[in-house]
């Protein structure tokens, strides 16, 4: 289920946070719904407090929405993206004609039947609804719930927030291993609210291969946090004329993984970077001149790298230049 030595903390709070449960979407698959194509309802908006729509004055709709069939009677009350379509295509989408964002929303529509989209953070249902000229009342259930992401080093070591992101990705992969992407550079410890299921987790600690992937189920109604564990280090280089001394300007920086493969150029006195932990060759390139040093990353151990500008770290401009 990971890649890399992983940490997985699951954390399952009852916390009232979240949509298509099995009975609604057998019912959705019945009417055809799930082959629709609706227009906008993976976008979402911020929440500004119920709303009445008027696209009509014959007939009263309220629709209410709780986190799973167990909550009944638990309405949501922020946070709901509200949009009603049209059954019947036209050019290919189905015409939108009313919306509203907040928790339990009324609707003045005519007569007949429509099709209702709720959104919630990621997560979204669909249901066929039949309005009529007396007051009526529908609700969705949003089998849904909240992923929390946070990352450490060995032993537990903080990570700096601004150095770390999370990429969520659809729990089943095409035959050729892709997954679709839902929401990439998610904030560590923010809350993502998405339908319940599985989802593949990515979690990039720099910018460079400290990577770790992994599968987290997320429940209806719950909130889960997962702690990953990075094995990696922040890495300063600099080359310079003797030990301890002042790093020379205008230098390009080349580096190589144990492979010999290269995985990050850069230019400029310093080279800092994070690295996943293992062994490396650093090449460093000033006018005319190339020097190479290999070093190893030990996880959770900072360190810097000097590279010493003399004839036993000089190497071949040719072999440099592969």
């Amino acid at each position: 289920m990971f890649e890399g030595t992983l940490r997985l903390l699951l954390v399952w709070l009852g916390a009232a946070l979240f949509m298509v449960p099995a009975s609604l979407a057998g019912a959705q698959e019945k009417d055809g719904i799930n082959n629709r194509k609706l227009p906008g309802i993976s976008s979402y908006a911020t929440p500004r407090g119920d709303t009445t729509l008027a696209t009509g004055s014959s007939g009263a709709i309220t629709l209410s929405a709780q986190l799973t069939d167990k909550d009944k009677g638990a309405d949501i009350t922020r946070g709901i993206v509200w949009r009603v379509f049209k059954p019947e295509a036209v050019n290919g989408k189905l015409p939108m004609v009313a919306s509203a964002h907040g928790g339990t929303a009324v609707f003045q529509l005519e007569p007949g039947s429509y099709l209702v989209h709720a959104s919630y953070g990621r997560a979204g249902a669909t249901k066929r609804i039949t309005v009529s000229r007396d007051a009526k009342r529908e609700s969705l259930v949003l089998d849904a719930g909240g992923l929390k992401l946070d990352a450490v080093l060995s032993g537990g070591a903080h990570i700096p927030p601004k150095k770390l992101r999370f990429s969520i990705y659809e729990g089943h992969a095409e035959p050729n291993g892709d997954r679709a992407l839902i929401i990439p550079d998610v904030e560590p410890n923010s809350v993502v609210r998405l339908n319940a299921g599985i989802y593949h987790v990515v979690s990039t600690y720099g910018a460079v291969n400290a990577v770790i992937r992994s599968d987290i189920r997320v429940e209806a109604g719950k909130l889960t946090e997962a702690t990953v564990e990075h094995h990696a280090a922040e890495i300063t280089m600099k080359l310079v004329r003797e030990t301890g001394g002042e790093a020379i300007a205008d230098t390009s920086w080349s580096l190589l993984n144990e492979s010999g493969d290269p995985i990050k150029e850069t230019v400029g006195a310093f080279a800092s970077m994070v690295l996943a932990e293992g062994d490396y060759t650093i090449i460093a390139k000033n006018r005319d001149r190339i020097y190479q040093k290999d070093f190893t990353v030990v996880a959770g151990q900072n360190q810097e790298i000097e590279v010493l500008a003399n004839e036993a770290a000089a190497m071949d401009p040719e072999e440099g230049a592969d």
